[in-house]
């Protein structure tokens, strides 16, 4: 069996479309992803971002799955330090019970935007994420229905009772998640898409620190990367544009639709802007099907990760659809009936 494909969607709003046009657009590329044979497909949450349209996955999950019928449909992920762990518990428990054996809970423990947005989502002080593997240990808790006899939240269950949580995975990109998804015994996907020089020794960590647990025997990995595929790397490089510009305005504190790319072509660039856009191309895989091949099974064999999920922002829509069909066929994935 080859490696298997799936697919992180951030439901990206390009400019000159609504945020409607996003998520139709989502559906449309789950749609084709589903019939390519991809294995998973995941929606991000994020806040107070113009350019991504994903800020609830747990809606955003009921629609892909109901427009699929064999993708395994998820949260790439739901920030756990945005929410109540009993809450996000319910909400999966739903969606498992609606669509069985084809949903995924992927938990991270970042914001998901910026300070002031978190506190807003938060309505506290505490720092983001230090309490996550509480909050992580809880979640469980109510995914099993098992808490300490002692504990306060013994009597509380999170219904549907008769339906188990999804499985469990952990995100991040770094090697404390890693340790930690070890530690708990929960699958774990490391952003190779975020954190390109951390990907090898936290996918080792993650190897050599697991421990089996009630969830999971065996460790089980995946990487998410992000990649433009086209049928030249000239096609590629040009698609690919659109993101220099974009992560540029993103670490400037200027969020915004995903530009064309020519506007990006037009933008003008200084000599530190090109320094970062440079550090930046490192974890990007921009080329023909062929060439982003390679470059993935290279990144497979150094992390000996499991599965690789990737994320791809084209301006265009059916450019976008085009470099999933071509990923798809240089990985040799089987296609699948439509519905």
């Amino acid at each position: 069996m080859g490696l298997k494909l799936s697919v992180l969607d951030l439901c990206p709003r390009v400019s000159g479309t609504t945020a409607t046009d996003a998520l139709n657009n989502t559906l449309d590329l789950a749609r084709l992803c589903d019939e390519l044979g991809y294995e998973r497909y995941w929606l991000a949450e994020h806040h107070n971002m113009p350019g991504i349209a994903s800020t609830a996955p747990e809606i955003m999950i009921g629609q892909v799955a109901r427009e699929t019928k064999h993708l395994r449909v998820g949260s790439g992920g739901v920030m756990l330090p945005n929410h109540a762990p009993l809450k996000v518990a319910e909400n999966f428990k739903l969606l498992h019970a609606l669509f069985p054996d084809r949903i995924d809970l992927g938990l991270g423990r970042a914001p998901g935007t910026d300070p002031w947005t978190a506190q807003a989502l938060r309505k506290s002080q505490t720092d983001i994420g230090q309490n996550f593997p509480e909050q992580l240990i809880e979640l469980m808790s109510f995914g099993s229905g098992q808490f300490p006899d002692d504990h306060p939240y013994r009597n509380i269950r999170a219904v549907p009772t008769d339906v188990e949580l999804p499985p469990v995975w952990l995100l991040g990109s770094s090697d404390f998640s890693a340790v930690l998804a070890a530690k708990v015994g929960l699958s774990f996907a490391f952003a190779h898409h975020i954190n390109d020089r951390d990907a090898i020794p936290a996918m080792q960590a993650y190897r050599d620190e697991f421990k089996p647990s009630a969830w999971l025997q065996e460790p089980r990995s995946l990487l998410t990367v992000s990649a433009i595929c086209a049928e030249t790397a000239a096609e590629a490089e040009h698609y690919a544009k659109s993101l220099d510009l974009t992560f540029l305005r993103l670490v400037s504190g200027q969020p915004g639709l995903l530009p064309s790319p020519e506007e990006a072509m037009a933008y003008e660039y200084t000599s530190d802007d090109r320094l970062f856009i440079g550090s930046f191309r490192s974890r990007l895989f921009v080329g023909t099907p062929e060439e982003v091949r390679e470059r993935i099974m290279h990144l497979v064999e150094q992390t000996s990760a499991d599965e690789v999920m990737v994320n791809t922002m084209i301006h265009s829509h059916q450019a976008r659809k085009r470099s999933y069909e071509l990923l798809a066929e240089a990985f040799g994935l089987t296609k699948r009936h439509s519905l």
